[in-house]
């Protein structure tokens, strides 16, 4: 009965989790937050190309910063403008998800409704040339211009918001027929379209312009200011008075992993945007020479490098331990099929073939130990013992690397993360004695589902099939 009673819970935690991970705004969110994110690696490599490898050149003051050139060049045009990028690709993911017939259009509503609602006049500040003032420095109201506090990091949430209510508003007003301008037969697709949503369009970017003027005239502010100040600093503060929200967000992520539900599903869509923008911020601001502060010490790539060794759940230490340690057949079968994606971060093989779903003994470490990482990397990173992460790394690099390369090639930050792995299989060992104990071998019926539930990974992250499993 009390098992009864533990699955309708896990059930009912399931689908109440997949319920809010479908959200079709969560869901465009992390849609567009993965489609940036090939931007954000490749300005994390270009941050320790430019900050950590060209000083080591033998070149004065003048060679470095020609070199850095290139560098400075890749976070002008990903960094510093990924806030608009976001707002377009939010803007096209959420059309799709709804199934909006004309996604592109809702590209140009986001961008354009993100930049109307920026401050039409900004604070540039002049620092004067002359030898006689060098200590002076003044500002200048300047208009015409966009400052990278709105169009680069800083400006994500205002991105997010904006992007999110202009583009539901658009495809809301599209929706009524009377405001569709009809061209006829042989009218090419393109301009059929184009007039199709030209007045929701006007409609909805005067709409927005009027908010703008209001608070601009009346309130002397603008919506991305009051955005900042009310939604965004409060979140970031949440995620970084401590670990114990990412470790409970992460906690819900992976127990619903262990149900069969992938754990974006929770984190992907909630917490993960927010970590995000925090290891971007970080790259901002070392790549303009800027000291990493505390409130920035928690973000995504402590989560990534420290706390998915293996992926979801630290699942590297229990194939090391499999291999090492166990003298079930079916298991080290597994293991040697799934020790290869598992040292670049795929463990579907792990979760779906060991398994892991629905194991309880399995289950206990597979949910603790990542928070129990992510607990102590944030205090070891409070206490100076390792560097603060500065670049977002692609989340298939291998374990060590990932970890020298996100702290800006802190050598403590390799080690820790190596103890990490001996740690992990420590807790994990009596726990896989113990699924050993309770579960029979079925060797035959685990190989052919792990063979299956390879290949599917292999056709989803290109990873090449061993010779074993392509014999099966």
């Amino acid at each position: 009965m009390a098992s009864d009673n533990g699955k309708s819970f896990l059930d009912k935690f399931a689908e109440v989790s997949a319920k809010v991970g479908n959200q079709v705004h969560l869901r465009s969110l992390r849609d567009a937050f993965a489609t940036i994110t090939p931007l954000y690696i490749l300005a994390g490599i270009a941050v320790l190309i430019n900050n950590v490898v060209f000083p080591l050149f033998p070149l004065d003051a003048a060679g470095l910063a020609n070199l850095q050139t290139w560098g400075s060049a890749i976070t002008l045009g990903t960094l510093n403008v990924s806030a608009i990028i976001l707002a377009g690709l939010i803007g096209y993911s959420l059309a799709k998800n709804k199934r909006f017939d004309n996604p592109l259009a809702c590209v140009v509503v986001a961008i354009s409704a993100f930049v109307i609602m920026m401050p039409q006049q900004i604070t540039a500040s002049l620092a004067a040339t002359s030898p006689l003032l060098t200590d002076k420095i003044t500002s200048a109201e300047v208009t015409g211009a966009l400052s990278t506090a709105n169009t680069g990091t800083n400006g994500l949430f205002s991105a997010i918001i904006i992007a999110l209510l202009s583009v539901s508003l658009f495809i809301k007003i599209s929706g009524v027929e009377k405001l569709k301008v009809k061209l006829g037969e042989g009218v090419p697709p393109a301009v059929s379209n184009s007039f199709n949503v030209m007045i929701p369009m006007l409609l909805n970017l005067a709409i927005f312009a009027l908010a703008a003027a209001l608070l601009a005239v009346c309130a002397g502010t603008d919506l991305c200011t009051i955005i900042s100040t009310c939604i965004s600093n409060p979140l970031k503060n949440i995620m970084n008075a401590g670990p114990w929200a990412v470790i409970l967000i992460y906690t819900l992520a992976n127990l619903l992993f262990c149900v069969g539900i992938h754990q974006s599903t929770i984190s992907g869509a909630t917490v993960e945007p927010i970590l995000t923008m925090l290891i971007v911020d970080n790259m901002a601001t070392f790549a303009a020479g800027g000291t990493i502060q505390p409130d920035h010490y928690m973000n995504m790539q402590i989560v990534n490098s420290f706390a998915l060794i293996g992926g979801s759940g630290c699942t590297l230490m229990l194939l090391l331990d499999t291999l090492l340690f166990s003298k079930n057949k079916a298991s080290e079968t597994v293991s040697k099929m799934a020790i290869l994606p598992g040292l670049f971060n795929i463990n579907e093989p792990v979760i779906y073939g060991y398994p892991i779903v629905y194991n309880l003994p399995l289950m206990i470490p597979f949910v603790l130990l990542p928070d129990l990482f992510i607990g102590i990397t944030y205090g070891l990173t409070c206490a100076g013992i390792i560097s603060p992460c500065i670049a977002q790394v692609p989340w298939t690099m291998p374990p060590v690397i990932n970890a020298l390369l996100a702290t800006g090639f802190d050598w403590r930050a390799g080690v820790w993360q190596a103890l990490e792995i001996v740690i992990g299989m420590a807790v994990y060992l009596p726990f896989m004695k113990i699924s050993e104990k309770q579960s029979p071998s079925r060797s035959s019926r685990r190989v052919e589902r792990l063979t299956f539930i390879f290949h599917r990974c292999g056709r989803r992250y290109a990873v090449p099939v061993p010779a074993a499993l392509s014999l099966a």
